[in-house]
């Protein structure tokens, strides 16, 4: 049966490794899950990858995609960095009303639903958060080149680096780097590796640090206690205090509270959900809007 009068809301939570679409009715919420869309790096693969979420979302609910589109809905999709950027991508979809922002935006209101707080999200990539009084203030967040310290690609790339370092002298040898150099053969098997390795590629070598970390192996634990100075600095700049909530997102994020500053660390949180979370609560605060206009 048909729940195409249930919709209150369309969610899209779109990054560098997977697209999640989902429409929340007055019974449920119902999911589906695409590929990557980050529209700085590919943007008409972006818009498909919404495009496919959305007819796959219509199919599983029984419903056309035109009641999919009609929803109010909140798009928030990686490299979403400007208003340019917002309408071109809002010209692009189907959507009769939507809001777009950066995928970042439903990350914090995952984490910290509506409480004040902030968020180190360490994950391929890195960012950081505050939010207050509802307002988001981003920072971080520019890629493997120009930024996203603390992140799995950072964490990996670094621990090659070390590695390479080892090599000529520079620094002795741990078991990490030792344990790296043999997995790549030899100091110029990293280097080929390095010259094409993706994002995605250096933060599969993350688990390997914090692996070593806690065996206690120096080099890991110096570039993660590298990692959480950077974590430190980021936060500070957002303005946290103590006993302010702090966040700790991503796949290595959590990772890093061992190695905060002891203030820091009593404030770290469990996050209350995740991004698609944040995603659907946006979209329902958005659809409230619209209906408070309406009336």
């Amino acid at each position: 049966m048909s729940m195409t009068k249930h919709i209150l809301a369309l969610a899209v939570d779109g990054g560098g490794t997977r697209c999640r679409v989902a429409a929340r009715t007055k019974a449920k919420t119902v999911t589906v899950e695409t590929g990557s869309a980050n529209v700085c790096t590919d943007f008409e693969n972006a818009v498909c990858e919404v495009g496919r979420g959305l007819e796959a979302l219509a199919e599983r609910m029984a419903c056309p995609v035109g009641a999919l589109a009609a929803a109010p809905a909140f798009v928030g999709l990686a490299g979403v960095t400007c208003e340019t950027l917002a309408n071109q991508l809002r010209d692009a979809l189907p959507f009769q009303n939507v809001r777009i922002a950066d995928d970042r935006v439903a990350a914090v209101r995952g984490a910290l639903g509506l409480r004040d707080g902030v968020v180190a999200h360490c994950g391929t990539g890195s960012f950081y958060a505050a939010q207050v009084g509802g307002a988001i203030r981003l920072a971080g967040g520019w890629g493997p080149v120009l930024g996203d310290e603390a992140s799995a690609q950072w964490v990996g790339r670094t621990a090659l680096q070390m590695a390479l370092e080892t090599e000529d002298g520079r620094r002795d040898a741990s078991t990490m780097t030792t344990r790296l150099l043999n997995d790549f053969e030899d100091a110029a098997g990293i280097v080929r590796f390095a010259a094409e390795a993706r994002p995605s590629e250096f933060g599969a070598l993350a688990p390997l640090v914090t692996d070593h970390a806690m065996r206690e192996d120096s080099i890991a634990q110096h570039i993660m206690r590298q990692g959480a100075e950077e974590i430190a600095r980021g936060l500070h700049s957002l303005g946290w205090h103590p006993g302010q909530a702090i966040c700790l997102t991503g796949g290595i994020g959590p990772h890093y509270t061992a190695y905060l500053p002891e203030a820091l660390r009593a404030s770290v949180t469990d996050r209350e959900g995740e991004p698609l979370d944040g995603a659907i609560a946006l979209a329902l605060a958005f659809a409230q809007e619209l209906a408070n206009e309406r009336s």
